[in-house]
């Protein structure tokens, strides 16, 4: 269907009609037996090249068949800059091409191979392996391939200090706590790899001094001289700790990582900390059969995903987020099978609801009961807000529909909501008041995602939800929150996404938001946040924006070729503000209609997935299938309709 005949052709709805058929039919297809989804959650080639040094580290017994795919999956990743991006198509990256050149090399590529020389040259004219992050510096330092001088100290007395101290783990991110407190072991111990081949990477390194890059928003020079200085102290005492302080320092975070480790799941079921987990375990002489370092161990393995040609590693899996983003859009569709599968669907979540568990999060307010959904199969200590939002709307939704009883589960999802609200109004992803911003000018945090402030993706999500339950848009928490959000708005009319790549993420879920708590189509942040949207729609009629525009040098849209899954979010939220009439919409959905794949699905090779800002992005194999699905279906329920109004809270 052309893009411009949506409006025009008097049988453009029955041609939507039959690609949100074909889609529906084809997500379907995808759902598991039990009724769950989940698809593939990529990210750069740092992990895959993570793990393959984590199983030389121990000494394991050659996989020669899975290293081989891994390798043809790394060579594909490879840029025409000689090095590895952290996205598609995106710019040479020091550290992850420092791992990928690694990884390469100790599955058996020769240096002087034409891809393994232009990587080195890249890494070369950037400052060699020296001036790579945090964790690559300690990745090295591992492998004896770099000296932990160059590694920030991190005692693991650390985990001693009161809660009152300014550096403190609960101060800090669940992904930064789960990753740091195996770490601080293990630089305490400082273990050599077992390293069987002994390759190293001495040729990665320049001879000369050079200052590591940080990608840290709003440094503050003050702050960044004092942690300079601790750190030079720590590093001239250390070794100097008394013996009984330093082993119930070791036994503390030993204990943190068994209490967590979550089954089969893993150390906060994200790879890094995983991976760190099952090293700590075997410098303290833990044997391989020891449950605790058997099933660290095995947890990593489930992250692989191994096709015919190519393997590569996970960084995490997204279950829950994929199952109730995919019931939402088989919601939208409406028809008897499509409900079906989303009843299916919500069947599966609602045993996965954290009810038992008092995480992390009960640092901070310990009087809240737990309530909350995480994003992985498990991860009880660590349920988030994104998630727990999204399932309760859909549960909210489906109850209207059926006879499920799903009450209790919906006003305890709410409850552990409400009870996590920050001070200031907003939502953080898994906590509530984690904004300690001068920590992230400690020398460890050069990544610049230390902490989980609230963000404008999240506390629009939480908006949302509150408001489809029947919250009062005047109440105090809603005032709160609304308030937050208008003060979030950027100059152009837009909203920063976490989460999401990036301001189409965060325009797209504060609308939604706006609308579900009865703010008017022709209020100013409403207006002005459609204004940009029309405005940065591309000549095809899809959307698109490009992980750079996380920049800290950002001054506006950067432009991107279209994506299937921001092009939905764009429709999603000009519907939600009243637009589905608009040109705009009208050629988004052509857009869509377009460019449907054969399967019923769509593609897309771009990454739209948030992880660390700079840093660390994500592409969600499921985002193009059931986003724009969600956004053809709604369409056309909205374009059938009387009251043109969207209903839900997303």
């Amino acid at each position: 269907m052309d893009a411009t005949l949506t409006q025009s052709d008097p049988n453009a709805l029955d041609h939507v009609d039959r690609a949100v058929n074909r889609a529906t039919a084809a997500l379907g297809k995808a759902q598991r037996p039990d009724g769950h989804w989940v698809f593939e959650l990529e990210a750069d080639a740092t992990i895959p090249s993570e793990y393959v040094l984590l199983r030389h580290y121990l000494g394991e017994a050659r996989d020669t068949e899975l290293e081989a795919k891994i390798a043809t999956y790394l060579r594909r990743r490879q840029g025409t800059h000689g090095g590895w991006p952290l996205f598609h198509d995106g710019e040479f990256d020091l550290s992850a091409t420092v791992k990928a050149y690694y990884a390469l090399k100790m599955i058996g590529d020769d240096v002087d191979a034409p891809h393994m020389r232009r990587a080195r040259e890249a890494v070369l004219a950037a400052g060699g392996a020296a001036a790579s992050n945090v964790f690559t510096r300690i990745q090295l330092a591992l492998f004896d391939a770099g000296p932990w001088d160059a590694v920030p100290t991190m005692p693991p007395e650390l985990i001693l200090l009161p809660r009152w101290f300014p550096i403190h783990l609960s101060k800090m991110s669940y992904w930064a706590r789960t990753v740091v407190v195996p770490l601080l072991v293990l630089a305490a111990k400082k273990p050599v790899a077992r390293n069987p081949l002994r390759v190293r990477v001495d040729e990665l390194y320049t001879g000369e001094a050079v200052t590591p890059e940080r990608r840290v928003a709003d440094e503050k020079w003050l702050w960044t001289i004092g942690f300079n200085t601790l750190d030079r102290v720590l590093k001239r005492v250390d070794g100097l700790w008394p013996e009984k302080t330093r082993k119930r320092a070791i036994d503390a975070c030993v204990a943190f990582v068994e209490e967590r480790l979550n089954g089969e799941d893993g150390l906060g079921a994200i790879y890094p900390a995983m991976a760190n987990s099952v090293m700590m375990f075997d410098c303290l002489g833990y044997a391989e059969d020891h449950p605790s370092r058997a099933i660290a161990r095995k947890s990593v393995e489930k992250l692989l995903v191994i096709h015919a040609d190519e393997a590569y590693c996970q960084p995490c899996v997204s279950p829950v987020w994929d199952t109730a983003l995919a019931a939402h859009a088989m919601l939208e569709v409406g028809d008897e099978t499509a409900e079906k599968r989303a009843e299916a669907a919500l069947d599966w979540l609602g045993p996965r609801q954290v009810l038992d568990v008092k995480g992390d999060w009960a640092e901070e307010r310990p009087d809240i009961r737990p309530g909350g959904w995480a994003f992985q199969y498990n991860n009880a200590h660590y349920p988030d807000l994104d998630d727990t939002a999204v399932v309760v709307m859909a549960m909210d939704r489906a109850r209207a529909k059926s006879d499920a009883d799903r009450d209790e589960a919906i006003a305890r999802g709410a409850e552990w909501t409400v009870g996590l609200q920050s001070r200031d109004g907003g939502w953080g992803a898994f906590d509530a008041d984690n904004a300690y911003h001068y920590l992230n000018n400690l020398p460890f945090a050069d990544h610049g995602a230390l902490l989980d402030p609230p963000t404008a993706d999240v506390s629009a999500r939480c908006v949302s939800m509150l408001a489809q339950l029947g919250e009062p848009t005047d109440s105090a928490r809603m005032q709160a929150a609304l308030g937050w959000l208008e003060k979030a708005q950027e100059a152009d009319g837009s909203w920063f996404g976490r989460w999401g790549v990036n301001y189409i993420y965060g325009t797209w879920s504060v609308l939604c938001a706006l609308n579900a708590a009865g703010v008017a189509p022709d209020h100013p942040m409403v207006a002005k946040a459609v204004a940009w949207l029309k405005s940065i729609q591309n000549p095809d009629g899809g959307w698109g924006e490009d992980c750079d525009s996380y920049a800290l040098d950002y001054e506006g849209h950067r432009p991107a070729p279209s994506t299937a899954s921001q092009t939905g979010w764009a429709l999603l939220g000009l519907m939600a503000a009243g637009e589905v009439d608009s040109d705009s919409v009208a050629r988004g959905i052509g857009w869509l209609a377009e460019h449907q794949q054969a399967d019923g699905l769509w593609g897309q090779e771009f990454y739209t997935g948030g992880g660390f800002p700079r840093v660390f992005y994500l592409r969600y194999h499921g985002y193009p299938k059931y986003f724009p699905l969600w956004a053809m279906a709604r369409y056309r329920n909205l374009k059938r309709s009387n009251t043109r109004r969207v209903a839900h809270g997303m």
